[in-house]
């Protein structure tokens, strides 16, 4: 397992988005490209999946692997950057590693909150979600 040290490019506080809560915002500017964060996941056990997709907590979760067939906590901040259709980062999930990458899509502004697409794939389809998207 390669070493993962937390990122100091980053700060919690209470997210501009409407109904939102705590987000995810720049500490420094982070540059196109630049990793944001390497944060490690905690897989579900397949019998633990019906205990979360039933309670509040899925809304933490992401679905992992290719095929999205796994449930998984993203530790470190992973879990509580917020969604936009228009994103400054994007995740990249690490199977082997067991983490989640987050990556600036452009250049992030000090102070700016950064915000993922949850559903990454065709940028101008937006498929439906739990919540009311931005």
């Amino acid at each position: 397992m390669k070493k993962i040290v937390a990122s100091n490019k980053i700060y919690l506080s209470q997210s501009k988005m409407p109904n939102a809560g705590r987000g995810v915002f720049a500490n420094i500017p982070v540059k196109k490209g630049e990793i944001i964060e390497i944060c490690p996941v905690i897989a579900l056990a397949q019998h633990d999946s019906p205990n979360v997709t039933d309670s509040f907590l899925i809304n933490y979760f992401y679905f992992f692997g290719k095929k999205k067939e796994r449930i998984v906590l993203v530790l470190g901040y992973g879990s509580l950057y917020n969604h936009s259709y228009t994103p400054n980062a994007k995740y990249k999930e690490q199977y082997g590693d067991k983490s989640v990458v987050f990556i600036a899509l452009r250049d992030i502004e000090k102070d700016e909150e950064i915000i993922v697409n949850y559903v990454q794939g065709n940028k101008h389809q937006k498929y439906p979600l739990w919540f009311d998207a931005h």
